[in-house]
């Protein structure tokens, strides 16, 4: 498998990076994982979003999803697209109430919510801890502790394994997510400090915690704030992981 970073800011867009998205590529078959703001910008430096096969959104937080109302722009509207959209609608999973959530988003008026309709170059399926097969991915969804409803995800590929997180605070079910994964892109809003929200983000050393616990070959620490210290983030997911960790860049590209 092939990750690309398309954003990896978190909470909002940094100067140098748009909020959370990933790219996912095995053969020719691509995945992208949430489409925060900025990103559909990036991911045409990476690949056509005509050629995405599957759209997955951990949660409806904007700096996960806000692009998706560009995207429904490029889908309706490009003069020359490589195919139909109608008939060849992009399948999004994510959480049950997305189309609705995202018609909002997408439309203009109340009344014209009331009237917007995605499915026309959407096909929508909810989230669940059913397992998904898109070509030789099959993607597994776990709930996360966030202060909505969100999920992470685990892909599994050519034998190989990622683990993305999402937004969460520490939780169970992230042991289960990253267990024996190749690598853990973990959420890593900021330092540890006393008194952090439950059920929000995760700090760098949780975010190691978790990569030790779980036996995650690799740690690569996404979603960091504009404002956080990133270096003090890293410091601190290298003394708790024993294995290796590391900030990701947009556009970096990594094998899993």
């Amino acid at each position: 498998m092939k990750l690309t970073i398309l954003g990896c800011s978190g909470s909002i867009p940094s100067p140098t990076s748009p909020a959370s998205g990933y790219l996912v590529e095995s053969g020719s078959t691509r995945i992208v994982l949430d489409l925060g703001n900025g990103t559909l910008g990036a991911m045409q430096r990476s690949v056509d979003p005509f050629d995405v096969d599957a759209l997955l959104l951990s949660h409806l937080h904007p700096d996960h999803c806000a692009d998706f109302g560009a995207l429904t722009v490029l889908r309706r509207y490009h003069p020359r697209p490589p195919y139909d959209p109608v008939t060849r609608p992009l399948p999004v999973h994510a959480p049950a109430d997305a189309p609705e959530r995202l018609a909002a988003l997408y439309a203009t008026s109340a009344a014209e919510r009331a009237d917007t309709d995605l499915s026309d170059v959407f096909e929508f399926f909810p989230l669940s801890a059913e397992p998904v097969r898109i070509g030789p991915f099959e993607v597994r969804a776990f709930p996360m502790a966030h202060v909505c409803p969100a999920w992470g995800f685990r892909v599994s590929a050519g034998g190989r394994v990622l683990a993305y997180t999402g937004d969460t605070g520490p939780c169970p079910q992230l042991v289960d997510l990253a267990r024996n994964a190749d690598v853990l892109l973990a959420e890593a809003s900021w330092p540890d400090f006393p008194d952090a929200p439950d059920g929000l983000h995760l700090s760098g050393r949780q975010a190691a915690e978790v990569a030790k616990t779980a036996g995650a070959r690799r740690l690569l620490l996404t979603h960091l704030q504009p404002w956080s210290d990133r270096d003090a983030v890293l410091g601190e997911a290298s003394a708790t992981f024993d294995g290796p960790a590391e900030l990701v860049v947009p556009d970096g590209t990594y094998q899993v």
